[in-house]
């Protein structure tokens, strides 16, 4: 049975735990403005170089040479853009994932205690019913860590994919203007 210490215990973890988690979500939001503050000037600064070039053009050669110079440049910092959101986005998701873990261990410790402790005070010829306990709270522990292993594997998997397609798709871009 839980003392009412216990359960201030656990309640003030549960708020600190809160807390850091809202930190940890506006971190994210002020990285996110950050990134776009800097896209945005980077952008309009973009914007007026490429007018006033534009406005010194001097024949359609000219044009289609400048617009070939601006296609590559502006892929590769779309590229560049989407990697920094998608680092924003997992760095944020892999904090919140840390303390869902760090939850979820601290609560399989507590409750495996509580077993041990159910057990001790139980009566005389209780030990296979504690047995079968402890074995499906192991089972349940396997199947958890199976589970979070499998969603790393997936994560890494889905990285690597976005930072080949994001290469594939400069790559690309950089032989289209070559070829103009």
């Amino acid at each position: 049975m839980l003392t009412a210490d216990q359960i201030v215990a656990a309640q003030k973890a549960n708020i600190e735990t809160l807390f850091g988690l809202t930190q940890k979500a506006f971190e994210g939001v002020e990285k996110l403005v950050e990134l776009n503050i800097q896209a945005t000037k980077a952008a309009l600064a973009e914007s007026a170089n490429s007018a006033q070039a534009l406005m010194s053009v001097k024949d359609a050669q000219e044009l289609v040479a400048l617009q070939a110079s601006l296609v590559q440049p502006l892929a590769e910092k779309t590229a560049a853009y989407s990697r920094h959101l998608y680092d924003i986005a997992s760095g944020t998701t892999g904090e919140f994932g840390k303390a869902a873990e760090a939850q979820a261990a601290d609560a399989q410790k507590k409750f495996a205690a509580l077993v041990d402790s159910a057990a001790k005070n139980a009566p005389a010829g209780s030990e296979t019913a504690v047995a079968v306990i402890k074995s499906a709270i192991s089972a349940s522990n396997n199947a958890l860590e199976s589970v979070q292993k499998a969603v790393k594997q997936a994560t890494e998997l889905a990285e690597a994919n976005f930072n080949a397609v994001t290469s594939q798709a400069v790559n690309a871009t950089k032989a289209a203007a070559k070829k103009r």
